[in-house]
């Protein structure tokens, strides 16, 4: 099994190396960011952070809206490092789905041990967030796909749908229940929004696309076979 991925955000350059240097002493690989556009890029073009460290005043982009970016579709752990002590601020925080909230200055000792507390906690869950179906395996916190081992690269949408067909395996659906699901709407047009993201995801799926059947006059259908 691998090193445990951290994601350090924060702006001041010395505090990202004082607390880099600790993390990998514990045997934390760790990625930095400056900024939190350069953060939310580094989390979505990495495919196995398990934990972001992310100061709350940075250019560019707070650590509040990175949060918020993030946590439209995952949900990996997050503790976040400020200046601010003040209730509200914590309390912000939380609403937003952070994990720890740790004021500076800080011991990274304790940094340390409360990413170890975090990522104990994340483990014991952690079967929760997958799904696997006949060599594919979708990681829900991590927002990421795997057939056979190698990764491939969805859409936001062609990843519900894939989630979609995978939890429901077996079942004929309709494009109409397919689009309520999925799109979270009523939806009284055509069915060409559906029919374009299913062929899209069957050619990015390569040979696994063909789990996906058509069922000709109502939607389809993913068998494992």
């Amino acid at each position: 099994m691998g090193k445990n991925k951290i994601l350090l955000v924060d702006d001041e350059a010395k505090l990202r190396k004082l607390v880099k240097d600790f993390l990998v002493r514990h045997d934390y690989d760790v990625l930095e960011a400056g900024d939190g556009e350069q953060a939310v890029d580094i989390f979505f073009a990495q495919k196995d952070i398990s934990l972001i460290v992310l100061d709350v005043m940075m250019p560019k982009m707070d650590g509040w809206q990175v949060c918020r970016e993030i946590r439209q579709y995952s949900k990996v752990p997050i503790i976040m490092l400020t200046a601010k002590s003040e209730e509200q601020d914590e309390l912000l925080g939380f609403q937003l789905g952070i994990d720890e909230y740790i004021t500076k200055p800080f011991s990274p000792k304790i940094l340390v041990a409360r990413i170890e507390a975090i990522l104990r906690r994340s483990f014991a869950g952690k079967q929760e967030d997958k799904l696997e179906c006949n060599g594919i395996v979708i990681d829900l916190s991590a927002h990421s796909v795997m057939i056979d081992n190698a990764y491939i690269e969805l859409s936001f949408k062609e990843f519900e749908l894939l989630t979609y067909f995978i939890q429901n395996k077996g079942l004929a659906l309709s494009r109409e229940t397919i689009l309520n699901n999925v799109w979270n709407y009523d939806y009284f047009g055509d069915a060409r929004t559906i029919d374009t993201h299913v062929k899209k995801l069957r050619s990015k799926m390569g040979a696994k696309g063909d789990m996906i059947k058509t069922i000709w006059g109502m939607g389809y259908k993913l068998e494992e076979n």
